[in-house]
Order: C-alpha cells, then sequence, then structure tokens
C-alpha cells in the first residue's frame, strides 16, 4: 500500500501494473482488497490503482459532513495527485454512485465508465421506504462490533452458491469497518439522487450486474441502462452484488474487452 495526502487527508492505494490509467472505486463497508481479482488480473494492460476510500481500510477518516461531493472532489484530487491522466473509473454499489458524483462534479477526468451493481444513489434508484430502511440499519451497525452485524450482510452481497473461502474473505474485510467511515458513505448513498447526471454521460459506459444481486436488481440497471446513452449493459449469471469477486472471470474479460473497444 502506497499513501498520498490530498484534502487533509490520507488516502492509501495500491498501484499495480503499466499502461492506461484504471481506477477502482470500492463499496460501503469495503476496501481496496475487495478488489483483489482485478488487480491481479488487469493489471497485464492497465495501470490498475485501487483506493481505500477516506473512512475505509488504512485512510484517515473523513469528516461528518462528508458525502459523495466531497468523496468526488478527493477522488479527483488524488488523480491530479497520483498523474492519473484521463483515467478508466470502474465503481461498483457505492463506488458506481461515486463515479457518476465525480462525473457531474469532474467531468472531464473519466474516459470511460464501468458501473457493476450500482445506483443513481440510493434515493435514485430505491423507493423512499428502502431508503430509510438501510439508512436506519447503517446508522444503528455503525455503533456494533462487527460480529453482531457483518455476517447478516453476507445473503445480499454473494449468492448461496458463493463458495465458503469467498464468504470469508468478504467477512475479514468487512469486519475491519470504520465507523466514521460507514456512516459518512450510508448519509452519502441514502442523500445521493444523480438521476439527472445520467443522460449528461458522454464517455463509453459499462454497466455489469450480477442476476442474482439483491441489492442492486436489474430493475435498477435497466433503469440506468435506459438513461445512460448508448451505454452497455452485461448481466452476469448467477452472480450476486459483489459480482466482481464472485465471478471473476466473467466480470474481468468484459472489462477488458469494453476497455480495448474504448480504446484502451
Amino acid at each position: 500500500m502506497d499513501v498520498v495526502e490530498v484534502g487533509g487527508l490520507r488516502v492509501a492505494f495500491e498501484r499495480r501494473g503499466t499502461g492506461p490509467p484504471l481506477v477502482l472505486l470500492h463499496g460501503i463497508l469495503q476496501d481496496g482488497r475487495a478488489w483483489r481479482p482485478q488487480l491481479d488480473a488487469l493489471s497485464d494492460e492497465w495501470t490498475v490503482v485501487a483506493w481505500d476510500a477516506p473512512g475505509c481500510g488504512r485512510s484517515s477518516d473523513p469528516p461528518d459532513t462528508f458525502r459523495l461531493p466531497e468523496y468526488a472532489d478527493i477522488l479527483a484530487a488524488v488523480v491530479v495527485a497520483l498523474g492519473l491522466e484521463r483515467p478508466h473509473v470502474l465503481g461498483l454499489s457505492l463506488g458506481g454512485a461515486l463515479a457518476l458524483e465525480l462525473c457531474r462534479r469532474h467531468p472531464r477526468v473519466p474516459k470511460t465508465l464501468v458501473l457493476a451493481s450500482a445506483y443513481a444513489g440510493w434515493a435514485g434508484s430505491l423507493p423512499a421506504e428502502v431508503v430509510e430502511q438501510r439508512l436506519g440499519q447503517a446508522l444503528r451497525e455503525a455503533d456494533l462490533p462487527p460480529g453482531q452485524f457483518v455476517t447478516g450482510w453476507i445473503p445480499g452481497l454473494l449468492s448461496g452458491s458463493a463458495p465458503p473461502e469467498l464468504r470469508d474473505e468478504v467477512v475479514t474485510m468487512m469486519s475491519e469497518f470504520h465507523p466514521a467511515g460507514y456512516r459518512a458513505m450510508a448519509h452519502g448513498l441514502a442523500e445521493a439522487d444523480l438521476r439527472d447526471v445520467l443522460p449528461r454521460i458522454e464517455v463509453p459506459t459499462l454497466l455489469l450486474y450480477g442476476d442474482a444481486d439483491r441489492r442492486s436488481p436489474l430493475a435498477v440497471a435497466e433503469d440506468l441502462h435506459g438513461r445512460i446513452p448508448s451505454s452497455t449493459l452485461v448481466v452476469l449469471p448467477g452472480a450476486g452484488h459483489l459480482a466482481n469477486l464472485e465471478a471473476a472471470d466473467a466480470f474481468n474479460a468484459a472489462v477488458r474487452d469494453f476497455l480495448l473497444l474504448a480504446g484502451r
């Protein structure tokens, strides 16, 4: 892990490979470890950078007021600090919403977008009662020890056919969460409605979803696909919300094909 200081925060990241830059944005209750298969597989042709967002992994905690706009500004500053000119941006779940916020606030940064298991924010993709339930759950859990709630997340993140070792890997990563980061990200997702950004996206965009995703189901994918001009939707059979881990080979192949078609 390397570290860069931006906006008064310490941001950790892992960088592998050479070639055009590809930035990976993880989801809530995760960190850069969530991208292990992509760091391994895609660094043969791209400079792959997986950050620990503020409030996650080895990065420092953000202020309580942090929401997606502040995360997007820090991300843009990291891109500049690392010299990643016009990177491809791949975001999963919250990371996908963050990629959309980046497009709103810094539209010249991304060369392409890959939105995996993504939302246009919870407020932009889910019924109001679901948003309220998810936010309330997150704020309660942020004050609990991980042993009291993390395993309860697994059925919503992985399909029933996920191997036990993958479940254990995800539980280990999530159990090292930062309460401050969990709260900031939950508030950010709950408050974000990014639907107005979707029709203004001008860069090539790939949507990647598992058909067994219970948190961001295919109805969400189809809504984003219908709103983003010239987007491509790829559905991964049998994969849950963490499709990049559960169906890593198919996920990586779809990303590789898309980036090569977009000119690396």
